[in-house]
């Protein structure tokens, strides 16, 4: 089993977060162009399960869970493009919502960070 470093999942997180708002962009440039199909990327929670990561006990005082315990959910279709009759299927509306959903990650992410920095730099001075 590898080790979980958070720093580097928050790099991750961040790269994700940049290339959707690229893809964003992509959308809202190309509102008014003839037959653009509107475009996302695959949402992170889905690529975070495809990689192997798992919780650590390393201590036998630790809770576990098995896969059964575990807590699930369907995840909702959103709603579907609207086309317009020149063939484009971007919507400015949920393009900006998407857009202040980065914004909010990303000041998240940063936020997260900061507070790991804090932390390590509070134990190395300890």
């Amino acid at each position: 089993m590898e080790p979980i470093y958070l720093f580097d999942i928050a790099a991750k997180k961040a790269n994700w977060l940049a290339v959707r708002q690229n893809a964003v962009a992509q959308n809202v440039a190309n509102a008014n162009t003839p037959r653009y199909g509107a475009v996302d990327v695959e949402p992170f929670d889905a690529i975070v399960r495809k990689t192997t990561l798992s919780v650590a006990a390393t201590s036998p005082n630790h809770i576990t869970t098995t896969p059964a315990e575990t807590m699930t959910a369907k995840q909702r279709k959103g709603e579907s493009w609207s086309v317009v009759h020149s063939g484009n299927s971007v919507s400015l509306e949920q393009e900006m919502l998407k857009a202040g959903d980065i914004s909010r990650n990303y000041s998240l992410m940063t936020n997260l960070v900061k507070s790991f920095h804090r932390m390590m730099m509070t134990a190395v001075k300890s």
